[in-house]
């Protein structure tokens, strides 16, 4: 699996996830792609201007926006995680909640995009799963 993700700036966008995650640039692919591992799968960001037209001919922006899917970033402390990653210029959307599995907090990246920190507690998920039908 794959992960690209659509910025304005190259450089902002490997600033923003190296400070933030702790990700490392493996190899530029051009002037508008860059490859960054640090997490299970490889994260590719790719510079798309604002006002470009996307796969779906609608045009882009950077605001925050509303997509179903969004990236979950497990961490060992969400807290510590949490500080690092607005320090880095995301903004927490919500405070650290409490779950049966863990805690989690909604942010948005400074390109509008949603993620979650996670941080398990216990057996994390296991602690409300049911056998498969």
């Amino acid at each position: 699996m794959l992960i690209n993700i659509d910025v304005p700036c190259l450089a902002r966008g490997i600033e923003f996830y190296e400070n933030a995650f702790g990700l490392t640039v493996t190899r530029r692919l051009g002037a508008e792609a860059a490859e960054l591992s640090g997490w299970p799968a490889r994260l590719y960001l790719l510079e798309k201007q604002a006002g470009s037209v996307g796969a779906d001919n609608r045009t882009r922006h950077y605001d925050r926006h509303w997509t179903p899917l969004h990236l979950d970033v497990v961490v060992d402390d969400i807290q510590m995680a949490l500080t690092r990653a607005v320090a880095a210029g995301a903004r927490a959307e919500t405070e650290v909640r409490l779950a049966p599995w863990g805690k989690h907090v909604v942010l948005a990246d400074p390109f509008g995009h949603g993620l979650c920190l996670i941080e398990f507690v216990g057996r994390g998920y296991d602690e409300i799963a049911q056998p498969a039908r």
